[in-house]
């Protein structure tokens, strides 16, 4: 008997998908083993931007080797549906000063959205006592963009 499959998503899907979740995982390539990390992002319809705070094992990985797998998942509360999206690419760090600014205040428009905890600050290097604007006033996290994508897996049940 032949496994059933998970069938694949179509591009519409797996973009929809994206612009609900806030939330991915991106494993790192490590040192001896992939090293998994969450990550918030946000989704211009083209690219995925995640904000890094400034120390970590993701920083030594990432400018080690910034090839990456980035997930992306959806499910309900008794897994009777679920939904991911897997894509390969490498992560580059934003320099232009512009694009940083619109990205930043993509986060806080998302953080804000959702009615977000004020804890997810300390993910970027603020604290729980700040407001989200403090993203966009101090540089204390890096921003990551994910280019390169060389393989996206998008698989759905129900």
């Amino acid at each position: 008997m032949e496994p059933q499959k998970i069938p694949k998503m179509p591009k519409e899907e797996y973009d929809a998908l994206i612009k609900r979740q806030y939330v991915s995982r991106i494993a790192f390539k490590g040192s001896e083993h992939p090293y998994i990390a969450p990550f918030m992002y946000v989704f211009d319809g083209r690219y995925l931007y995640f904000l890094s705070s400034n120390y970590g094992r993701k920083m030594e990985y990432f400018k080690q080797d910034p090839k990456v797998s980035v997930e992306i998942e959806e499910y309900s509360p008794d897994l009777s549906t679920f939904t991911f999206v897997s894509l390969q690419g490498f992560l580059e760090e934003v320099q232009d000063s512009s694009q940083k600014m619109r990205v930043r205040e993509h986060f806080v428009d998302m953080i804000k959205t959702n009615h977000l905890s004020s804890r997810v600050l300390t993910a970027f290097g603020h604290t729980s006592h700040d407001e989200p604007e403090v993203i966009v006033r101090e540089e204390r996290s890096s921003v990551w963009k994910l280019v390169g994508v060389k393989d996206i897996v998008a698989l759905k049940n129900g």
